[in-house]
């Protein structure tokens, strides 16, 4: 039999810079057109950080709007975990920055996992909070996706945007909670998705840069093949060990990585339309945010409501992947 939940999401909020890069302006960049984008990818436009903006400064707003929503004092959380691949410099993490701009003092740091980074958060936040029900843990996804893609490559520059998302986790009520997560990595498809440049391997250069190897590179059909078919096991995987069936999952909140991918996974496991939530058209790929982002939209819009089963799973680099399933 299966444990009740140790935790549940007390509240979530989001952040998205003002700027809106759409198709067309991207279509006097390279090579492109609003219809070959959108019939591609199902995105419209997407949002980009201001110059002065980094990300611990979009996480930071996500990071208090979440806590308001929860009730929570900054002061009162034992853990921040920020999931992204674009913090604001190697080391430290970008964790402690977001720690001193909302004023917390707990325990701080980063995990990556690209787009799959949310989910991830929320297994760690709930397996911690199993061993200390009195915790509460800020799990944030951020990414500031236009500092490192290539704008002159249309392949990878039509996805992705900026933004944060976060969510506060505490103690468990009743049936209310995560219900379970599941995680996954197949590191044979490692340089599938990937920014070569800037590490161990290949340190900052001038051939670095040149190269453009500080930059997104991808393999878009290796990415797609790996997302459907992972994201369909995970999710049928999360559903059944929670003791549920596809038909009471109330909303899916696929990670918003591609409109043909989300439409693939969802009719295999037969979904219908109206339950898979969406907002690729206007924000884009964000990556390790783009959970968050949707969850907190469909949660203050009045579309998902407490009790109802949510459906969260991301596929990305790594390629990693996971699922996750709640009882709001």
């Amino acid at each position: 039999m299966r444990r009740p939940p140790a935790s549940r999401i007390l509240g979530t909020g989001h952040y998205l810079p003002q700027m809106v890069r759409t198709n067309q302006d991207i279509s006097k960049m390279v090579d492109t057109s609003d219809e070959w984008i959108r019939e591609r990818t199902g995105i419209s436009e997407r949002r980009v950080a201001a110059p002065d903006e980094c990300t611990s400064d979009l996480a930071s707003a996500a990071a208090k709007n979440a806590l308001d929503a929860a009730g929570v004092k900054a002061s009162e959380l034992s853990m921040i975990i920020v999931a992204t691949v674009t913090p604001d410099m190697p080391m430290p993490a970008t964790a402690v920055f977001v720690q001193q701009k909302i004023g917390a003092t707990c325990a701080a740091f980063d995990l990556s996992a690209a787009c799959a980074g949310f989910v991830y958060g929320l297994s760690i936040a709930d397996k911690f909070i199993a061993g200390d029900p009195n915790a509460k843990v800020l799990v944030i996804g951020v990414e500031l996706l236009s500092r490192v893609v290539n704008w002159e490559d249309r392949t990878t520059c039509v996805l992705f945007g900026d933004g944060a998302g976060a969510a506060v986790l505490g103690a468990a009520e009743g049936d209310r909670g995560l219900l379970g997560t599941e995680l996954f990595t197949d590191g044979s498809l490692g340089r599938a998705l990937m920014i070569p440049g800037g590490g161990s391997i290949s340190p900052a250069s001038v051939g670095v840069l040149e190269a453009r190897d500080h930059k997104v590179k991808m393999e878009g059909r290796a990415i797609f093949k790996a997302a459907v078919k992972n994201l369909y096991s995970a999710s049928q995987r999360v559903v059944t060990n929670a003791g549920l069936k596809n038909e009471e999952v109330d909303w899916v909140v696929p990670h918003q990585a591609n409109q043909r991918i989300i439409h693939q996974v969802t009719t295999k496991a037969k979904y219908s339309d109206d339950k898979v939530l969406s907002n690729i058209a206007r924000v884009g790929n964000t990556s390790s945010a783009s959970i968050p982002i949707l969850l907190d939209e469909s949660i203050r819009n009045g579309t998902i409501k407490e009790g109802q089963v949510v459906l969260m799973c991301a596929l990305g680099a790594g390629v990693s992947w996971g699922a996750a399933v709640s009882r709001m």
